[in-house]
C-alpha cells in the first residue's frame, strides 16, 4: 500500500540546493523532537484527509520543463513499507527524487540506495552521538543505526547532506561543534535555525533562537570538521562557504 500524502507544495528553490522541486509529506515519525514545527504530520488525525497521488503527478506534468524533482518528506518517510512503491511512482515518470530522513532505518536507507532510486539525500543529525540524542529525539534511539546510517551515505556515491536544528535549549555551541564531529569530512553539512512556530513542545514556542550572528559562530566551529558548512538561509554564511571551497 503506497503511503498517504498530507501536505504538498507544488514548488519551492529552498529544499533541494539548486533545484526546483515540489515538496510531498508523509505523515508519522518515529521521533518526538521538542522544536518539531509539523506536528500535523508527526501526530496524524485519522479523520485528516490525503492528498491524491495523481493530483501531484498531474502537478508534475502541467509544470514540466520548470520542476527539477521531488522532495519527499515528513514526519519520517522511512516509517512507511510502501515507501520504495512510492518513490516509483516519480521514478516511472523520470522525476528525480530527494529523500528527507532522521537515519534511524539504515535497513531501508541503504535498500534503497543500492536500487539507485534515489537522486540526493538529505540526513537530519539531531545532535552529538552520545546520550543527548535520546534526549532530544524524545524517544530511545539505536545510535549504531545512525552511524551506519551515515557510513552509508559518506561511502556512496548518491549525494547526500547532513543538517542540524539548532535551538539555545536543546544544543548549545560545544554540542553543535560535538554534532559536526559525528559527520567528520562531510561533503556537506547545514545549520537550520529554530523556529519557535507551532512547536511539539508548545514550551519551546516561548524559547528564543539563535541570532544570526551566532548561527554563523556555530557554522564557523562546525565547518572545521566539514567539507562545506553553510547556515540555511543565510546568504552571508553561504558566500563564505563559496569562498573557503575556492581557495581550495
Amino acid at each position: 500500500m503506497l503511503p498517504p500524502i498530507r501536505g504538498f507544495i507544488e514548488s519551492t528553490l529552498l529544499d533541494w540546493e539548486g533545484k526546483v522541486a515540489a515538496v510531498v509529506f508523509l505523515p508519522g515519525c518515529n521521533f518526538r523532537c521538542g522544536y518539531c514545527h509539523a506536528r500535523h504530520l508527526v501526530e496524524p488525525a485519522p479523520s485528516d484527509e490525503a492528498i491524491p497521488l495523481e493530483a501531484v503527478l498531474v502537478n508534475f506534468k502541467r509544470q514540466r520543463g520548470w520542476l527539477d524533482g521531488v522532495v519527499i518528506s515528513g514526519g519520517e518517510p522511512t516509517v512507511h513499507p510502501g515507501l520504495l512503491a512510492f518513490i516509483r511512482q516519480f521514478r516511472d515518470q523520470r522525476i528525480p527524487v530527494k529523500l528527507d530522513t532522521n537515519g534511524s532505518r539504515p535497513d531501508v536507507l541503504e535498500r534503497l540506495l543500492a536500487l539507485g532510486v534515489l537522486d540526493y539525500v538529505a540526513m537530519d543529525v539531531k545532535a552529538p552521538l552520545d546520550g543527548k540524542y535520546a534526549e532530544v529525539a524524545r524517544v530511545p534511539v539505536d545510535l549504531a543505526a545512525i552511524r551506519q546510517s551515515i557510513e552509508l551515505l559518506m561511502r556512496g556515491e548518491t549525494p547526500y547532506e547532513f543538517r542540524t536544528t539548532v535551538c539555545p535549549d536543546t544544543l548549545d555551541a560545544d554540542e553543535v561543534e560535538r554534532t559536526a564531529q559525528a559527520v567528520r569530512g562531510a561533503r556537506a553539512y547545514y545549520l537550520q535555525a529554530f523556529r519557535p512556530v507551532n512547536c511539539l513542545d508548545r514550551a519551546l514556542e516561548n524559547a528564543r533562537p539563535y541570532n544570526p550572528d551566532q548561527m554563523r559562530e556555530l557554522c564557523r566551529r562546525a565547518a572545521r570538521h566539514v567539507q562545506r558548512c553553510v547556515v540555511r538561509g543565510d546568504q552571508a554564511s553561504e558566500l563564505a562557504a563559496t569562498a573557503v571551497r575556492s581557495s581550495c
